[in-house]
């Protein structure tokens, strides 16, 4: 058998929105956030598949330094094995997400590169909760992608609207964020927190916006999952959740949510 057919393809773990106070059994909405996350690392901790873990931001409910050290305390006590990338949510300070998620298995890299493929994590903090796709990042992420490889690219907030409270705290500046991902033809998929629910936006839909040049997903929180009937944070009934992506050779992506219990 030739040796390209022994390749197995590239699986991505996708988890956010952790929303960690300084102290253990802190309640976000009723839930015990830490307790969610620390679930949701378990199990990743018993999927010998994962390549690689991707954290896509707001780490942080109170802001304190303490949450930081939480956050890192739960990748250690589950034996996370799997290289763990991760970006700033609004609620983050990059400063301190770079201070505490250090040593295994945290890399602070914001492109990783697997065989043909790579997964682009790209800064959508601005100075409000709502984000923003700066110059200085379309600039490094120019730089950044090779452009004979596949590419994932993963954010914070989202870059199409989901239709409840949250877009308006969604990305500010749509337009020049797809007129940036419509330049390179090799882009596959965007995947981002922010929505707390797991969602996917084809880019064959017809209500697509016209901006919107590849598909989009949105990763379930491992705190709690929002409410889209409520004008505001309220928490469904619903465990933690995280996404998983397959990634293959020939650029196909295929996805699924894995939903834990409350």
């Amino acid at each position: 058998m030739p040796q390209s057919h022994l390749k197995q393809p590239l699986t991505i773990a996708q988890v956010s929105d952790s929303h960690l106070f300084a102290q253990s059994g802190q309640l976000h909405c009723g839930v015990d956030v830490l307790a969610n996350l620390k679930a949701v690392l378990n199990s990743l901790a018993k999927d010998d598949s994962i390549d690689y873990v991707v954290f896509t931001g707001d780490l942080t409910q109170d802001h304190t330094e303490a949450s930081y050290q939480q956050f890192a305390n739960a990748f250690t006590q589950a034996n996370i094995q799997a290289p763990s990338y991760f970006l700033a949510g609004n609620h983050d300070e990059h400063a301190l997400l770079n201070k505490h998620l250090v040593g295994s298995p945290f890399n602070q890299e914001k492109t990783i590169t697997h065989r043909n493929w790579q997964v682009q994590l790209v800064n959508s903090k601005g100075e409000t909760p709502s984000g923003y796709f700066a110059r200085e990042e379309a600039i490094r992420l120019a730089g950044a992608i090779n452009e004979t490889c596949h590419q994932l690219v993963m954010m914070h907030h989202h870059p199409v609207d989901v239709g409840y409270f949250i877009d308006r705290h969604g990305l500010e500046n749509k337009k020049a964020f797809w007129q940036v991902m419509a330049q390179h033809q090799n882009i596959r998929a965007i995947s981002c927190g922010h929505v707390h629910r797991a969602h996917y936006f084809a880019v064959n839909e017809a209500s697509k916006p016209s901006y919107q040049s590849v598909d989009v997903y949105t990763c379930p929180a491992t705190s709690i999952q929002f409410d889209p009937n409520v004008d505001g944070v309220s928490a469904l009934a619903l465990g933690p959740a995280y996404r998983v992506f397959t990634l293959f050779d020939n650029g196909q992506i295929t996805s699924e949510v894995v939903r834990l219990s409350c």
